[in-house]
Formats: C-alpha cells, structure tokens, sequence
C-alpha cells in the first residue's frame, strides 16, 4: 500500500470485518501459537463452562470448546455482531455443538453470579474502557475456585512493530499512539495486569512474558497490507503521513521486514504477557 488508509467513523468495527474476511486464513495461522498457549495455560477439563471475552472471529473460544467437549460449554463474547457471526460460522464448520455466541459488553455481563468456571481473553483486555472494571465484572460471574487467563501484549520495542509501525513513527514524528485511545501495550510493564487482577480481588495471582512463534505465510508486501489495515490503534499516526511520503515508507518497511523473510514466510517471535487469578 502506497497511499493513505481510507477514513471513516466506523474504521475499527468495519475493518476488523473485512480484514477478518480477506486474511482470515493467513491471520489465523500466525495466531495459532499464541491461542495455543493460552489454551495451555487455562487448562480447560472436560465439561468446564468457559467464557471467552473480546473473541473476535472466534479464538480462544474454539480451541476450548474442542477442548471441554459436549458436557462442557463456550460462551463467545464480543462487542461486535458481525465478528461474533464469523465466530458462529467457524464453529459450525467444525461441528461444534458445545459453543454459543453472546454480543456483550465486558463492563456490564449479561450473566448471572458464579456462571463458569474459566474466564479468557487474548488480546482484549488492553482495550476496554475500564479494565479493573471489566475484571471485576469478570470475577463475579466466575464460581469460586474459577480462573481468569489472561492475554496481552508485551512491549512496543519488538520486531513485529517495529519493522511496521515504527518506520512510518520514524517518519511522522508525534505520538505513537492516541493518548486517550486504545493501546495495546497497556499491560506491557511487569506486574501492571497482575495489579489489576489483585485489585478486583483475585488470589493466586501470577503472570509470565513468553516469546511465541508469529509466523506470516506469505511475502512481505502482503504482511504490510494487512499490518495497516488490522492496527486500528496505529490509525491517527497513519493519517498523519502526506501522501507523497508513502512510497519510501512502504519501501523502507518492506527492507525492515524482509529482514525475517525466507522468501515463503516471515517469523517474527511476539512477546506477550500471560497472567491468570483465582476467585
């Protein structure tokens, strides 16, 4: 991409579908380690009810449900309808009969007291209004002894972002990042998610940086495409960029990138912060 994205109100719930839709193979697959080891780390048991938060098109929670089998149940929650249909879609075309799908918000769960008895999200909690209290929400429908697990970002400074976003901050200057917007990094200190979970007044609190597999089957200029349409919270400094400044951008992300290219795949590692509490 040479130009400026197009602009619009509705930039982030619009272009999570439609790049759900065109990547969704693609952006799948380079997930798929990082759902994996959230997975692991929740130990769902056969017959658990498990909500999954800010699902997306559908993971963790499918995963799980593959996982809890039939006596067991996932609830998908996400603030999109059209995301959640994907979800829906996805579980069908997997034979899933123990998985549903719920449009909630994570601040206010339509579901009672003490409901499951395992709670996940990745890369959700990062951007809620109001993570101590979607945390707290989170907590009261978990039945006592349930866990939380949960998954975020580690830091900015990592190759995947760096190569991308910032090159174009490089060039632009300014704020990375909207000071009153979405951030994924949010979390990325040590011990700021786990201050969260203690707070809302979780016990056995624990957290862990890993560096996963990101793994982008394809070529370089592909990756970029999609980097710019996914990276809603980058979308203020991209608008920042003049027009006639996007070729050397684009070229100058395409070197960084090729970097970790073995001309079929790109293998980034993606450091992400891991915490889990006990109600």
């Amino acid at each position: 991409m040479t130009s400026k994205p197009d602009s619009g109100p509705d930039w982030g719930d619009q272009y999570r579908l439609v790049a759900s839709e065109k990547w969704k193979a693609k952006s799948a697959a380079m997930g798929q380690p990082v759902t994996d080891a959230l997975v692991e780390y929740a130990r769902p048991a056969l017959g658990m009810q498990v909500l999954d938060l800010a699902s997306g098109t559908g993971e963790p929670a499918i995963s799980l449900a593959s996982h809890v089998g039939e006596p067991g149940h996932v609830t998908a929650t996400d603030l999109s309808a059209g995301l959640l249909e994907i979800a829906a879609k996805r579980a069908k075309a997997r034979g899933l009969k123990n998985f549903t799908t719920q449009q909630a918000d994570a601040h206010s769960l339509p579901f009672p007291d003490n409901s499951f008895d395992l709670a996940t999200s990745r890369f959700g909690v990062m951007f809620f209004h109001d993570p101590s209290a979607a945390v707290q929400e989170l907590r009261r429908v978990l039945r006592p002894g349930g866990r939380a697990c949960l998954l975020v970002w580690g830091a900015f400074k990592q190759p995947y972002w760096e190569s991308m976003m910032g090159v174009v901050h490089r060039h632009v200057g300014g704020p990375l990042l909207q000071p009153d917007g979405p951030d994924p990094f949010r979390f990325a200190t040590p011990g700021r998610l786990s201050k969260i979970l203690l707070n809302a007044g979780f016990n056995a609190v624990e957290a862990d940086t890993r560096a996963l597999p990101w793994v982008w089957q394809g070529p370089v200029e592909e990756l970029w495409e999609y980097a710019q349409s996914v990276s809603v919270p980058f979308r203020p400094m991209l608008e920042r960029v003049p027009a006639e400044k996007w070729p050397q951008i684009s070229a100058e992300v395409h070197a960084a990138v090729r970097k970790y290219s073995d001309g079929e795949k790109i293998a980034f590692r993606a450091s992400v912060v891991l915490a889990s509490g006990k109600k």
